[in-house]
């Protein structure tokens, strides 16, 4: 149990305050489809070592994008996610052979800019089978590639699915496996950098099975969702996380 609580060599304080929050966020996507993956970033970038940030996240958000693509696996709509797949595994490889990072600054600004004129820019509502192959593939080469950057690339995919979907449940499935997949291209590519993720082992257990937790009691607030008011909760997230992406790109630039 003491090596349980010091997962990683951080605090047994610190160990529990990611669990409680694993489990938080986890409810929270699966209630509203998005904005857990990128509250739990900021709650562990004050708690474990800038340098394991990105590739622990990841691991812990691939358990939870893992649990609620299972729960919902029934809803998937499966040529979207497959060649989404084809392209974030493309994006994959490419961010493994990059040594030069894009300022942070950079992907920030276009990141938000680009969530926000998928969500409010013209024909926001197109029919699932009018978006080409071609563009699920692209879509998943370029948020795999962000998301080795950043962490969270979630608001940027879910904008890109928001627009395709009128149904709550072929939404949350889609986007979540989708995330699934990306979340286990990023552990692979960072395995293969050196991360060495047996040391933080338990504590990703602890936060994978609060996360299932927490996904089993979302999923089941979902079901009794409005579809109205779950779309208009999920559009008004991402646009928050999109100007609070701004904000912060806003905020180096003026410091």
């Amino acid at each position: 149990m003491i090596d349980l609580l010091t997962a990683g060599g951080i605090s047994a304080v610190s160990v529990l305050l990611l669990v409680a929050t694993s489990f938080i966020t986890a409810l929270f996507t699966a209630t509203l489809g998005v904005g857990g993956g990128v509250l739990l970033l900021a709650v562990m970038a004050s708690v474990v070592p800038v340098q394991v940030l990105i590739p622990l996240h990841g691991l812990v958000q691939f358990g939870a994008n893992g649990n609620r693509a299972l729960m919902t696996i029934r809803h998937l709509d499966k040529p979207v996610f497959f060649y989404f797949l084809a392209g974030a595994v493309f994006g994959a490889i490419l961010a493994s052979f990059i040594v030069v990072r894009l300022p942070l600054l950079v992907i920030q600004f276009a990141v938000a800019a680009f969530i926000l004129l998928l969500l409010w820019g013209p024909n926001p509502k197109p029919r699932p089978r009018n978006t080409s192959h071609r563009g699920n593939i692209v879509t998943g080469a370029v948020t795999t590639l962000i998301a080795m950057f950043v962490g969270a690339a979630g608001p940027l995919v879910a904008a890109f699915i928001h627009r395709k979907y009128d149904d709550k449940l072929t939404l949350t499935a889609t986007f979540a496996a989708c995330m699934t997949m990306q979340h286990a291209l990023k552990a692979i590519v960072f395995s293969t950098i050196g991360f060495a993720v047996y040391q933080w082992l338990p504590l990703i257990t602890l936060m994978i099975a609060s996360g299932a937790a927490g996904t089993w009691l979302g999923l089941k607030m979902l079901v009794r969702l409005p579809t109205h008011h779950f779309k208009t909760a999920f559009k008004w997230i991402v646009t928050l996380l999109a100007i609070r992406l701004l904000y912060d790109a806003f905020s180096t630039l003026l410091d």
